[in-house]
């Protein structure tokens, strides 16, 4: 567990604006026939800030049931509120998830103890394996290596998932103690295994799953050509999803390759024509579409 190529998963919508459980269900299998080795669901991917609890709870427990112990699942349960984060993992467990994922207090952006004490408080209630959730762009503020390495020491915090792309910031977490660390931007996926990482929560690997996973895969048998030559053919398409905010250009392409209809909840919208274009040209030179 937390090894190898973790799925961010979209959130599929109708043109209702509601979830659809039908294009979920076959998303899911579509992961794990191309052996994917790991579903995250309600995670930033995911349009989590736009979901209900209830709708998140839902998601949640869907997934698990539709997986049905095949890979692991690793639910989002994160919040600015220590409280929500707090009743969503505790949900999570209930339902049966491997482990829970919680992104760093955004918004409110509290100090280094105050996120020692927000984990602690969550990890000391819920007997769930936590993955912490360092993504500065997204909360407006970085989670020092020293707050994590003081959280590794909770026996359930087992594992970060690290999307400051600094190299400097994954080594000094791994020389500092031995938690867990997974990439969390698929740019540098294969730098941070070779410093030590073990894996990705990819937000390509909604697009290309099999690609991500073999990539990971060959560079633990110890073919760095390989992982390398995938690492390059994939940068294109690692750049491409990130033309606009995640998750829009993911769910264009998935869209574009007829695995989900292109909606998104506001105030996210619709790519814009000229990005669209350049996305199908990198879509179109892997062959996707």
């Amino acid at each position: 567990m937390f090894e190898g190529s973790y799925v961010a998963l979209v959130t599929p919508f109708d043109k209702n604006g509601d979830i659809d459980f039908r294009t979920l269900e076959n998303l899911i299998e579509f992961h794990i026939k191309e052996k994917t080795d790991g579903i995250v669901p309600c995670g930033c991917t995911g349009e989590a800030a736009t979901l209900k609890h209830a709708e998140q709870k839902k998601i949640i427990e869907f997934v698990i049931e539709k997986v049905n112990g095949r890979i692991s699942v690793i639910a989002g349960t994160g919040s600015n509120s220590t409280e929500e984060a707090l009743d969503l993992t505790s949900f999570a467990k209930k339902a049966g998830a491997d482990a829970a994922l919680l992104i760093t207090p955004y918004y409110n952006k509290p100090t280094p103890q105050g996120q020692y004490l927000h984990y602690q408080r969550i990890a000391e209630e819920v007997d769930i394996p936590i993955v912490l959730y360092n993504v500065p762009s997204r909360t407006g503020i970085n989670m020092l290596p020293e707050t994590i390495a003081r959280l590794s020491k909770i026996p359930n915090i087992v594992a970060v998932k690290e999307a400051n792309p600094s190299l400097d910031q994954v080594s000094k977490i791994i020389s500092l103690c031995d938690i867990v660390v997974i990439s969390g931007n698929d740019s540098v996926t294969l730098p941070i295994l070779s410093v030590g990482g073990r894996g990705v929560i990819s937000v390509a690997a909604n697009v290309v799953p099999r690609k991500i996973h073999n990539l990971v895969c060959s560079f633990k048998e110890g073919d760095l050509k390989e992982a390398k030559k995938i690492h390059i053919g994939l940068f294109p398409l690692f750049e491409a999803l990130f033309y606009e905010t995640n998750p829009i250009p993911v769910k264009e392409s998935l869209a574009l390759m007829g695995k989900i209809q292109p909606y998104l909840r506001m105030p996210l919208c619709r790519m814009g024509d000229e990005n669209k274009e350049k996305l199908i040209r990198v879509l179109k030179g892997l062959k996707l579409v």
